[in-house]
């Protein structure tokens, strides 16, 4: 990523967490673009990059208070990519192998809060019933997109959609915060 596409990442960013969610959501669509990118190159078979991207986004969502202001975006983004695409890998038995170069950043620094219980509750109570379902399914119970889908009795694309607006809620909710 050039810096000047860093910068403007990193700007949004800083928008979004003061609040303002047009920043939030140019944000998230970059990224979304950026790690759809990186998925498709990384995997040859059997997981959906798809989900590697919503659990990608989600995460971002849920630890964007762990990014430091002053640092770059894109290799918080990466790293965060580059794990939940290990653990769609070994939810399917595949073994990954990772150059110690690409996470030694993320590895060295340590995680500044985790998120309770009571606090993932009060996110997933302002969504809807089959919103709430669904991102309890794919972000808690690590379910894929067709898993999800077959446990509901939900299409694929009803559950990316369910996804994406419980996603998008939560964003709202928490980007006036």
């Amino acid at each position: 990523m050039n810096g000047d596409a860093e910068n403007e990442l990193a700007t949004l960013l800083r928008a979004a967490i003061a609040g303002d969610e047009r920043a939030y959501a140019e944000f998230l669509g970059r990224t979304a673009a950026i790690v759809r990118g990186f998925a498709r190159r990384k995997i040859q078979g059997g997981v959906d990059p798809e989900d590697i991207v919503q659990e990608t986004l989600l995460a971002l969502h849920m630890k964007r208070h762990t990014w430091k202001t002053d640092a770059p975006v894109s290799p918080w983004v990466y790293a965060i990519a580059r794990f939940k695409l290990i653990d769609a890998f070994r939810k399917r038995g595949r073994h990954v192998e990772v150059e110690i170069g690409e996470i030694a950043e993320t590895v060295a620094q340590p995680e500044a809060e985790t998120v309770s219980d009571r606090e993932i509750g009060r996110v997933l109570d302002g969504l809807t019933a089959g919103q709430r379902s669904v991102v309890a399914a794919i972000s808690i119970e690590g379910r894929s997109i067709g898993e999800t889908a077959a446990k509901f009795g939900m299409t694929e694309t009803a559950v990316r959609v369910a996804l994406h607006r419980g996603l998008r809620s939560i964003a709202k909710k928490f980007g006036r915060s």
